[in-house]
């Protein structure tokens, strides 16, 4: 299999020593690539690969700490912070899981998937904030002890309330997407009137199999009963933590919501939260993030009363069909064939967007679809080098793919149907003849027509 990552010259921040140890650690994650495939000296090659990734990171991450402080650079301790996540959480708990799993393809895999993407979103975001070419996201986090007592507490009250063990996966949560999710958010308002917000994150199956099995409820999926118990446990879980925040005198809830992924999506790219908090709980995963005071811009969920809750959570529940919609995967280096097939299957499926190979493994496993819509013509990871890593991998091997192609020469055709995917669908097709096609393979699959 070929390399996966290519140097792009987006990557370069313009300081040479910079970028060439960007260019040398993206060189490092190809080469593991490549050996994590070759079952036979995986184990042994990638187990020290990794070791070199791990120490050139910690070695480059002071390096290019020196040179923000030789440039007085402002953002110097929140990219310090951000270093220091990587290396102190991030890294030493996917060399645990590598280590526990005696270097599964799996665990190797990722390794991969989460290096990689958190290399190229660091390298395009905070890497080149240091030279004016971006803006850093991560400005005006607590202070260190603030987000210690923070992290204490959440973790605290996850125990107390649920017997759960949890750890902190990351202190600077990007808003990526986890399973099924149930966004809830709270708007506060201070003595002078400035707002604030918190937004929990729970993965559906956290709420299941911890309120449920209180409730004594057989539900598999969030229903009414189960939404109002989260909405209530949750603003007694805030107000547990809310003394550790700058804004603790304030006592008033001006606004409760229900998001959409999507709404929360839009919400959280204009923010820059000052704690952004990821757990792993053992029984689904959980994300805190709060932001003040501002940034209140009408991309909201509709505010719950006391006189629409019941009809408000009923609405949320269908719109949302938690657990029912068909999840579908659509990988394509095409911003607008992202956005068009967004727009053509989002009333239906639940849609999810990867822009890159590994930006599907990493989606695959952290939200497995039921099928993936795959370009057979992307550049740097092709279709068919895709297809053979989501098959290499035991818990994926079985998930359908088809294939989007612009190509419809018999030849080409030949290739694709070669590799044995679920189907194929020319790009040239109109929408709506894809939309019918896709609803064709899943009434297949479930024998139930749409």
């Amino acid at each position: 299999m070929s390399n996966q990552l290519v140097w792009q010259e987006r990557f370069n921040i313009g300081v040479d020593v910079i970028d060439k140890e960007h260019k040398k650690l993206f060189n490092v994650l190809n080469k593991l690539f490549v050996y994590g495939k070759e079952e036979e000296k995986s184990q042994w090659v990638c187990q020290e690969a990794i070791k070199y990734f791990r120490d050139h990171s910690i070695q480059h991450f002071s390096e290019e700490e020196e040179y923000m402080e030789s440039i007085n650079y402002a953002g110097l301790e929140t990219h310090r912070h951000i270093h220091n996540n990587f290396r102190e959480k991030t890294l030493p708990l996917l060399e645990s899981e590598l280590i526990r799993t005696g270097y599964s393809m799996e665990a190797v895999d990722h390794f991969l998937g989460v290096c990689a993407g958190w290399l190229i979103g660091h390298t395009l975001i905070e890497d080149h904030a240091i030279t004016g070419k971006a803006v850093s996201k991560w400005t005006g986090l607590l202070p260190d002890e603030q987000q210690a007592a923070m992290k204490t507490t959440i973790m605290q009250l996850l125990y107390d309330m649920f017997q759960l063990k949890s750890r902190v996966v990351s202190d600077c949560y990007g808003g990526e997407k986890f399973g099924n999710g149930i966004y809830y958010r709270l708007i506060y308002a201070t003595k002078d009137n400035e707002k604030w917000e918190i937004t929990l994150i729970f993965e559906e199956k956290l709420i299941v199999g911890t309120l449920g099995g209180m409730l004594d409820t057989q539900s598999k999926a969030v229903n009414v009963m189960l939404m109002n118990a989260a909405r209530y446990t949750a603003r007694q879980f805030v107000e547990n933590i809310r003394q550790h925040l700058p804004f603790a005198d304030s006592d008033e809830v001006v606004d409760e919501q229900l998001l959409t992924y999507e709404q929360f999506e839009r919400i959280f790219d204009k923010q820059n939260p000052q704690v952004s908090l990821l757990f792993d709980t053992g029984a689904g995963y959980f994300a805190f993030c709060f932001t003040a005071p501002h940034l209140l811009q009408g991309d909201g969920g509709v505010a719950i009363q006391a006189e629409n809750a019941m009809s408000e959570i009923q609405e949320y529940l269908k719109r949302n069909q938690l657990g029912k919609k068909k999840k579908i995967l659509v990988v394509d280096d095409s911003e607008f064939v992202l956005r068009a097939m967004e727009e053509l299957l989002g009333k239906d499926y639940e849609v999810m967007l990867a822009k890159s190979g590994i930006a599907s493994i990493r989606s695959i496993t952290l939200n497995r679809p039921d099928l993936v819509l795959l370009d057979y013509e992307m550049p740097v990871c092709d279709g068919s080098q895709v297809l053979e890593m989501i098959r290499a991998e035991e818990d994926f091997a079985n998930i359908p793919v088809i294939f989007l192609t612009s190509r419809v020469d018999k030849e080409s055709i030949k290739k694709v149907l070669a590799l044995k995917p679920a189907g194929y669908l020319s790009k040239s097709l109109d929408p709506l003849d894809v939309k019918k096609e896709i609803n064709k393979y899943f009434e297949k699959m479930s024998g139930v027509k749409k």
